[in-house]
């Protein structure tokens, strides 16, 4: 399928676009206006897009389905500052609730269940229930359309963070990221939730340059077996390793005995355990396995 975006109507654009450009975080915007009516609303057109200075960017668009602009949007406009409230799993369904089009003055904190604490630098207040409140000074706005589905951005700089206890590591001293459920916002009514049991790491290669792909021997690169990640695991080492002569194995040494008499299947079995092991983030262990046959 080949989608020329340009011929689309705005909807079936949100669709293919919002579908694809995911998982998005998810901005809960409290704002207020002059007349000090507060307004709360999400919005998953988000992220962070600098950390020296702090800045976070939210897009309240214009609505597709008639081309109205959001109260959010004019209310940054009147009162430069918001206070971005993280959503987590447990308040998902109130923050959907909250983004039904209320009309002006209606206060969603009210109409969602959730509670206003006052915040220390800004004038709207926080979502109590948020495990991460980002208090933000407003630095510049700018429209990109006056059609449905435009965007206009919201430039905040973040000014104070106020973390529950509760998702810090043992130490106090950072966000243990298994202890909050984020939530993100895909196409139409799907949503994604973190959690320890879908969390993994990728090591950073940081200063130290991976030997990448196109150092890898022939046979490993070229493997029936081994993954496009498996093989970018291995490739992420900063320099070619060599046999380890001290290196003992049990299963390596099984394979050898009971495959010695043919060599192709002793390479797919060599590459099967590779994989295996690779999968269980034992890099170093896997590449002494696939040096067996050097």
């Amino acid at each position: 399928m080949i989608v020329d975006l340009a011929n689309l109507g705005p909807m079936e654009r949100q669709h293919f676009l919002q579908s694809s450009v995911a998982p998005r975080p998810i901005c809960f915007a409290s704002t207020i206006d002059l007349a000090g009516r507060v307004n709360l609303s999400p919005f998953s057109f988000f992220n962070l897009f600098s950390t020296n200075p702090p800045v976070l960017i939210f897009s309240p668009s214009r609505r597709v389905r008639d081309n109205t602009t959001k109260h959010s949007w004019h209310n940054v406009l009147e009162v430069p500052e918001v206070v971005i409230n993280i959503v987590d799993y447990a308040m998902v369904q109130q923050t959907s609730l909250s983004s039904c089009d209320f009309p002006k003055g209606v206060n969603e904190f009210v109409k969602a269940g959730f509670m206003e604490v006052p915040a220390t630098l800004v004038r709207p207040p926080m979502v109590k229930e948020s495990k991460v409140k980002i208090e933000c000074r407003v630095l510049e706005t700018k429209t990109l359309g006056e059609g449905p589905g435009a965007g206009n951005l919201v430039f905040c700089e973040a000014l104070r963070m106020h973390i529950d206890d509760d998702i810090l590591d043992a130490e106090k001293k950072h966000i243990d990221q298994r202890r909050l459920a984020l939530v993100a916002r895909l196409g139409g009514d799907w949503y994604c939730r973190v959690g320890p049991e879908n969390l993994f790491a990728v090591e950073k290669p940081n200063a130290r340059l991976g030997i990448g792909m196109d150092a890898l021997p022939d046979p490993i690169r070229n493997s029936n077996i081994l993954s496009g990640n498996q093989l970018g695991q291995l490739a992420n080492v900063h320099e070619l390793p060599v046999v380890d002569a001290a290196f003992e194995d049990e299963r390596l040494t099984s394979i050898f005995q009971y495959y010695s008499v043919s060599p192709v299947e002793m390479e797919k079995e060599l590459h099967l355990y590779a994989a295996a092991l690779l999968d269980a983030g034992k890099v170093r262990e896997a590449w002494q396995v696939l040096l067996a046959l050097a």
